[in-house]
C-alpha cells in the first residue's frame, strides 16, 4: 500500500469515528501567540508540549532552522498575518540544539542534486538570472546566531507593531528543554 493510501484510509476511518472534534478550535491563536521553529521531526509532538501547547493555541511556522531569510519572504508575511489578522500579539522564534542547518554545505546540497539528475546547466541558468545558490543554501555557525538573527529581523521589521514582543528560545530535542536566548517585553520596534 502507498503512504498516501494508507493516510486516505486512515482519515476515512478518523473522520467517520468523529475523532477530529477533540481539535475544533477557532482560527485565532488562544494565547496571541506565533512561533517559528525549526521542521525538525523530533519537534512535532515534543515542542508543543515542552511549551504547554493544545491545539489552536498558537500559530506555528516551521521551516528549516527556524530563519528568517528575507524581510520580506514567506516566513515573515506569515508573522504579520498571525499578528494583524489572527490577532497574536508575541512571536517566539525556537531553534534547537543539533539542528541541521549549522554548518550546512551548499556544496553538500548541490552534490545531492546533481546525483539527483539536476543538471550544470539547470545550476547555471538559475546562476545567471541572479540567484547567488551559496546565500540561499546557507545555514548559519551556531545556532544561537540563527536564532539571534532571526528575532532582530522580526523586531526591527518596518510593518512589526512596537506592541508586539518578540522572544528567541532554543529547545533541547531529546528533552524539551526549554532556553531563553532573548526576552522581548519591553524592546519595542523603533518604526
Amino acid at each position: 500500500m502507498s503512504l498516501v493510501s494508507e493516510i486516505i484510509q486512515h482519515n476515512q476511518t478518523f473522520v467517520a469515528r468523529g475523532d477530529y472534534e477533540v481539535f475544533r478550535t477557532s482560527m485565532f491563536p488562544d494565547k496571541r501567540l506565533v512561533i517559528l521553529t525549526c521542521m525538525d521531526t523530533r519537534l512535532t509532538e515534543l515542542l508543543p508540549r515542552a511549551m504547554n501547547l493544545r491545539n489552536g493555541d498558537a500559530k506555528i511556522i516551521k521551516n528549516a532552522g527556524a530563519i528568517v531569510s528575507h524581510p520580506f519572504g514567506s516566513v515573515m508575511r506569515s508573522i504579520l498575518v498571525a499578528v494583524y489578522e489572527l490577532e497574536a500579539t508575541e512571536v517566539m522564534v525556537v531553534g534547537h540544539h543539533c539542528c541541521g542547518m549549522a554548518g550546512l554545505s551548499c556544496a553538500r546540497v548541490l552534490e545531492k542534486a546533481r546525483r539527483r539528475n539536476v543538471s550544470e546547466q539547470t545550476l547555471q541558468t538559475l546562476r545567471n538570472a541572479g540567484i547567488n545558490l551559496d546565500s540561499w543554501l546557507r545555514g548559519f555557525d551556531q545556532v544561537e546566531t540563527g536564532v539571534r538573527e532571526s528575532v532582530e529581523m522580526i523586531r526591527n521589521h518596518p510593518l512589526l507593531p512596537n506592541d508586539v514582543s518578540v522572544h528567541g528560545m532554543l529547545i533541547h530535542p531529546d528533552t524539551g528543554k526549554l532556553d531563553v536566548l532573548t526576552e522581548g517585553y519591553g524592546t519595542a520596534n523603533p518604526a
